[in-house]
């Protein structure tokens, strides 16, 4: 019996971006929300994945159109349309570290975010355990994180496309094949 997984949940990619970052902002929203802003970061972050081993482009994302009386809503007894999200995968069985690249990319994205916003960029603390900069500094410190985590990325997918895991499950270099020629008519 083979238990291996063709597809890749898009929640193993949330959960490895999540696990990274610490932001209060996700406990205040609805899960659909949630998933929302997730998805419009994966969807960003996979544009630059380069070179992957697979096809990036292949994924589903399904929404469920549902009709039923909910909890909370002021007409009592009246069915009202609701959207759940029902998730998106990858059409294929992703690596850890094909994972760990998508994250570390989402994770540019979400600074990016950070950046383009101005409450987030706004100090908000102050008191004499806080030492109180300049918006301008603080910007500047986000920056100078986002580029960190662009050249991490980096670093990974040049990692990623050095090295490849051979049939015994060794990760081998890929140096040897670097030069062969690349035949563009099959």
């Amino acid at each position: 019996m083979n238990n291996e997984s063709t597809t890749t949940p898009f929640s193993m990619i949330y959960d490895s971006f999540l696990s990274k970052i610490t932001d209060d902002m996700y406990m205040e929203l609805s899960e659909l929300d949630t998933y929302r802003m997730l998805e419009e970061l994966l969807m960003t972050a996979i544009h630059k994945f380069e070179f992957p081993r697979f096809d990036i482009t292949d994924y589903e994302i399904s929404y469920i159109e549902d009709q039923g009386i909910y909890e909370g809503v002021e007409s009592e007894g009246m069915e009202v349309p609701a959207l759940i999200y029902g998730g998106g995968c990858f059409n294929t069985a992703l690596t850890p570290e094909e994972i760990n690249i998508l994250s570390t990319y989402m994770i540019v994205e979400w600074l990016g975010q950070q950046l383009a916003s101005v409450e987030n960029t706004r100090m908000k603390y102050s008191g004499s355990d806080f030492k109180f900069t300049s918006q301008a500094n603080h910007m500047a410190k986000i920056l100078s994180i986002k580029a960190d985590y662009e050249r991490e990325g980096f670093h990974l997918q040049r990692l990623y496309k050095r090295r490849i895991k051979d049939e015994d499950g060794i990760m081998r270099s890929t140096f040897g094949t670097v030069m062969e020629a690349i035949d563009y008519e099959n």
